[in-house]
């Protein structure tokens, strides 16, 4: 980058959007006007750089900055038609832009452009919206800020709003800054460290105003029984609830959950004030857009069991549905985006936490993130004042905006397991890690359970960060241990859709040579295990309604008789009969079971490196490093199975290609015609 102005505005949005203090995830916007060179004319021209829309400002960088010309967004203000029409002009931006403009510029570029300062910071920090959410805010932030910030009303996002900012700091020459009210702050600045400094000390004093003269307990008294449960008592009713929450919050379109029992959420919902708050929403734009308009809240103690809870979640969810259908009914006009779901995107369980949801992980994640603010937003706000959010009528001309609908139609299309939650045993290495890795190319969340912990911890690492994969500890041999990696799956992803029984291990022994522990081992880890495994997840599957899969990896072996190979082969024949029996009993609930003979996978496979390797070569009189090689030879297409040819066959069993396709078993051998299925 060869702008100091754009380096440093970078340097900066850096700088505050990695404080949780100021300003949420893909929250705010930057920005920092200097001089170029124009290369059509060689001459002088003012220029602003201004993070795009959807950007994060935490990991801006060069690329994320939209780049416009300044004098021609000012011109605008010619052609500018008035609010009536103000949406306009945004689609006019796209005849100010510098060059090929970089980042498609967001709805606050006209704010940026218009304010008459070199860098201007536009922010949403609790504190800040905690004041721009008071019933009193205009008065407060005359009385903390004294002349240095000037407040502004509630108005949506736009041309109109640039203006109202830029006439105000004009107004104003002593002010730094901004309340925008019902939303967030917006400061400025000569230099960019001035409009850094500006827009932190806007923050520090409205946090230390909060702290000084605010109520002690601005959520009210305890409210008896609805405390957090003890540690271990909240994670288990949560990870019973999960399956069954998830399926209400898909009953439009499936979604990945999040789950988190942080203290400011449980202290929030353990206290008297918590019902009238959580039905009042929140306010700031960025809040809503994630979290909708209010949360669902379980009106139960925390002493309710989880069949009370479902019970009575089931009649609170189909009121929600009933209210947001009424409120997108209210304020649609004809012209109005289609409803995009009447599900919650928060669910709020007293003494145990609040669920949230979302597309992905990450984007679940995020909203809960964003409802933990709007808690912080009302702490404060009910501590100087009273909490008096946006109008339902404002959030929805914000939620069902035409320029938000656009920003979401930019959206890349989803991939083919977006929004599935999938998990794969015996998944750190081998067949298993290669299954693993092409469910999560594919956009599925998956859970790598594996014996050995740190090497689970280590292939999910590989995959992305833990919105992607998380690595487990489970022996399948224990129902225990099962019944914990199912947990794991619903706590950290909301649910599960997706279970590939593939821990297994192999000996190879004669007959006469196989013990009573061979034969116990070989069956307790690939037969009852997966009978463990697959109980555990039908479950979930079962109390989500969401449909789902169960693949069996099972092998050649199922079908096929070969020499010393009695307990594996046998094993693995109940594994195989095992697909045929679940798909017979669960196909009522919409699950579909298969399972995939692989044969000869010799290349990255923890079974054949362990030992099993040298003793097929033995028993095939063929040095072990040639075994994959043998393997290829005997079959009809003479290729070598690898890990990554049983994934495929996964990938396609899943999708909606073979929705109409269960109790099937798919050979992934190259060709063996002794193990054709007939």
């Amino acid at each position: 980058m060869t702008n100091q102005a754009a380096a440093d505005l970078i340097a900066r949005s850096n700088r505050l959007g990695s404080d949780p203090r100021v300003t949420n995830y893909a929250g705010g916007n930057t920005s920092a006007k200097g001089t170029e060179i124009d290369p059509a004319t060689g001459e002088e021209v003012e220029l602003l750089w201004v993070k795009g829309s959807g950007g994060d400002l935490g990991t801006l960088k060069e690329a994320g900055l939209a780049v416009l010309r300044v004098d021609r967004v000012r011109a605008l203000e010619n052609v500018y038609p008035g609010l009536e029409r103000e949406d306009e002009m945004v689609a006019a931006f796209d005849y100010t832009l510098h060059g090929k403009g970089g980042a498609a510029p967001s709805i606050d570029t006209a704010m940026h452009a218009l304010v008459d300062a070199a860098h201007v910071d536009h922010l949403h920090p609790d504190a800040g919206i905690a004041f721009a959410t008071a019933a009193d805010g205009e008065e407060l932030t005359a009385k903390a800020f004294g002349g240095k910030v000037a407040w502004v009303d509630w108005r949506r996002p736009g041309f109109q709003l640039g203006l109202d900012i830029a006439a105000i700091k004009d107004a104003n020459p002593d002010a730094v800054g901004v309340i925008l009210g019902g939303h967030g702050i917006t400061a400025w600045g000569d230099t960019s460290d001035e409009a850094e400094a500006n827009s932190l000390w806007i923050i520090k004093t409205a946090e230390d105003y909060i702290a000084e003269n605010g109520k002690s307990h601005p959520f009210g008294d305890d409210l008896p029984g609805y405390g957090a449960l003890p540690s271990e008592e909240r994670l288990a009713k949560a990870a019973a609830l999960a399956a069954h929450l998830r399926g209400l919050a898909s009953t439009d379109k499936a979604q990945v959950g999040s789950f988190t029992d942080a203290t400011v959420v449980t202290d929030f919902l353990g206290l008297a004030e918590h019902p009238r708050l959580a039905a009042l929403g929140t306010s700031c734009p960025d809040h809503f857009l994630r979290t909708k308009v209010k949360p669902l809240l379980l009106d139960l103690p925390a002493s309710a069991t989880v069949e009370e809870s479902i019970a009575r979640l089931d009649e609170l969810h189909a009121q929600y549905r009933a209210d947001y259908q009424a409120y997108y009914d209210a304020y649609a006009a004809d012209d109005s985006p289609s409803i995009r779901g009447a599900d919650p995107a928060i669910i709020l369980i007293p003494g145990v936490g609040m669920f949230s949801y979302g597309a992905n992980k990450q984007t679940a994640r995020v909203a809960g993130e964003f409802y933990i603010n709007a808690i912080n937003v009302m702490r404060g706000a009910e501590a100087i004042s009273s909490y008096a959010p946006i109008s339902d009528e404002e959030k929805f001309r914000i939620e069902y905006w035409s320029l938000e609908e656009a920003k979401l139609q930019r959206l890349p299309k989803p991939k083919p397991l977006a929004g599935r939650i999938a998990l794969v045993t015996g998944a750190a290495s081998g067949i298993g890690k290669a299954i693993a890795t092409r469910l999560a190319a594919e956009g599925a969340c998956v859970v790598i359970a594996d014996l050995d912990l740190e090497k689970a911890q280590a292939a999910a690492a590989e995959l992305g960060n833990t919105d992607v994969a998380i690595g487990v500890q489970a022996n399948v041999t224990s129902e225990e241990e099962v019944q914990a990696s199912i947990d794991a799956a619903l706590l950290a992803f909301g649910g599960l859709d997706l279970v590939v029984n593939n821990a297994g291990l192999s000996l190879s022994k004669s007959l006469l040579d196989t013990t009573v522990a061979d034969w116990d081992l070989q069956h307790n880890v690939m037969a009852k295990g997966s009978f463990l495994v697959s109980r555990a997840a039908a479950r979930v599957l079962i109390d989500q309604k969401l449909g789902g899969d169960i693949i069996y990896i099972s092998s050649k072996n199922s079908v096929f008789a070969g020499p010393n190979n009695i307990a594996y082969s046998a094993t693995k024949a109940d594994q195989a009969h095992q697909v045929r029996l679940l798909a017979a009993e669960l196909g009522e609930y919409g699950v579909k079971v298969n399972g995939i003979n692989p044969d000869g996978v010799v290349r990255g496979s923890g079974i054949f490196s362990s030992g099993w390797g040298a003793k097929r070569a033995a028993v095939y009189g063929v040095p072990e490093e040639e075994l994959g090689k043998y393997y290829a030879q005997r079959t009809l297409l003479k290729r070598e199975v690898l890990p990554e040819n049983v994934a495929n066959a996964v990938f396609v069993l899943c999708t909606s290609d073979l929705s109409h396709t269960t109790g099937l078993h798919i050979p992934v051998d190259a060709g063996v015609a002794a193990a054709f299925l007939r």
